[in-house]
Formats: structure tokens, C-alpha cells, sequence
């Protein structure tokens, strides 16, 4: 589920569940499902945040600083076997996802603070990552879970996802678990997160079937959401 190293807009809203229905029947007319997704045409996201002692990542997102970056390690529903190391950059609403696989025995050594074999890794962004957790003392913080039902449309190269059961591990510091312990963050039951990511364009077609200038567009962060509580 990599991508190319480049930047791609971002837009998000919050939405109900009356307004998903409508939504995702329209979408189906035009837009293909992920192939990655089940029979229900969902799967099930879990990412490990890093952040340092002084919550540097939460604080730029909450303070508004338009260039910035996150690390987090992905996998899918519930499946050790695929794990990537993700940087995620955000310039305004603009965002680049780079990211590179890395072995459940690697992320099970990371996550137990067993870090030096990182620094001759061949992947550039895991010495990235070595580096960081040393001179910011980045560490990882928080798992992030959720369901995500995504669609595509090859034009402009667009994806639009609805992401809901958005679940936090806040007060429960293992990792990597095949039985997750977490808590919901939803303010209102069913409230689901819509977003929509292009490259250069945004084709009308699409424009129009998610009727955005009939949306307010928000500046929602999954791991902001995860950290309200502390």
C-alpha cells in the first residue's frame, strides 16, 4: 500500500452517518473499491505514533504549524506479517506519505528499545528514524485504530476514504498485541471522518458527487483525537 514520494492534497470533514449513506452510494457509481479491502470493503487500520517527552508532534498540530511531521509503524488488520515505518509530512493541505516494510522481529526489538541495529539499516528512512529518537527522543506513544472503507478513481489519481470506530490505547503502553486493549474517541456515536486525497486535480466528477462546497472542510487529526485525554 506504498505510494510515491510526493505531495498530494488532503482534505477532511467530519460527517454523520446519514450523510455517509448518501455519500457512498453516489461514490460506488463511479469510484471501485480498494482491492486491499475485505468483502465488506473495509479493513481495519493500526498505527503505533511516536512522539517525544514533550509531545513535540501533538503540539505542532494543536499550535497550527503548517510544516510537519509524524513517524508511525502501520500494519492491517491485525496481520504482523506486513508492517511499514511511515513519515508522514504535512504542508498546509498538502501531505507526502514516505515509508519503507520493516520485519515483525525489527518492530518488536524497536518497540522494546533495542534500537541499534537501525543504524546500518539499508533503509534510509529507519536511520531517519534512529536518528530522531535519539536527538528528540522520539518514542512510541500511542496506537491508533479505526475502519476505513476506501474508494478510487483513477483520474488525478483521487481517493476518497470514510474512516470510523476511531479507537485509542492512551492508558495501555503495549504494543504490537493480538488483543488490542483501547477505548472509543468518538464525541457522537457514528460521527465518521470523510476525507479526500488528488494529485494535481480533483476531477468535477468527483467534486460533484461529494458535493464539497457543502461540506465544512476540518483540520481533524486521528492522533490529536487519540490524545485528548492525555
Amino acid at each position: 500500500m506504498s505510494q510515491a514520494e510526493k505531495f498530494r492534497h488532503e482534505m477532511k470533514y467530519r460527517i454523520g452517518y446519514a450523510q455517509y449513506m448518501e455519500l457512498r452510494n453516489r461514490l460506488r457509481a463511479v469510484m471501485r473499491s480498494d482491492l486491499h479491502t475485505g468483502a465488506d470493503g473495509r479493513y481495519l487500520i493500526r498505527s503505533i505514533y511516536f512522539d517525544n517527552y514533550m509531545d513535540k508532534a501533538l503540539r505542532e498540530k494543536r499550535d497550527g504549524v503548517l510544516r510537519r511531521e509524524k513517524f508511525r509503524i502501520r500494519y492491517y488488520n491485525d496481520d504482523f506479517s506486513y508492517l511499514t515505518l511511515e513519515k508522514k509530512i504535512k504542508d498546509n493541505d498538502l501531505c507526502m506519505k514516505v515509508d519503507a516494510r520493516i520485519t515483525e522481529e525489527e518492530c518488536r526489538e524497536l518497540l522494546d528499545g533495542r534500537a541499534n541495529w537501525m543504524r546500518e539499516h539499508s533503509s534510509r528512512l529507519m536511520r531517519e528514524l534512529y536518528a530522531k529518537m535519539h536527538y528528540l527522543m522520539i518514542r512510541p506513544r500511542v496506537l491508533v485504530s479505526y475502519i476505513r472503507e476506501p474508494y478510487i478513481y483513477e483520474a488525478g489519481n483521487v481517493r476518497v476514504t470514510f474512516d470510523s470506530n476511531i479507537r485509542t490505547t492512551l492508558f495501555h503502553g503495549e504494543f504490537l498485541e493480538n488483543q488490542v486493549i483501547d477505548i472509543d474517541t468518538a464525541e457522537r456515536p457514528q460521527d465518521m471522518i470523510l476525507e479526500v486525497k488528488y494529485d494535481a486535480f480533483l476531477p468535477e466528477i468527483i467534486r460533484r458527487l461529494v458535493q464539497l462546497n457543502t461540506l465544512r472542510q476540518t483540520a481533524f487529526s486521528k492522533y490529536e483525537a487519540c490524545r485528548r485525554f492525555g
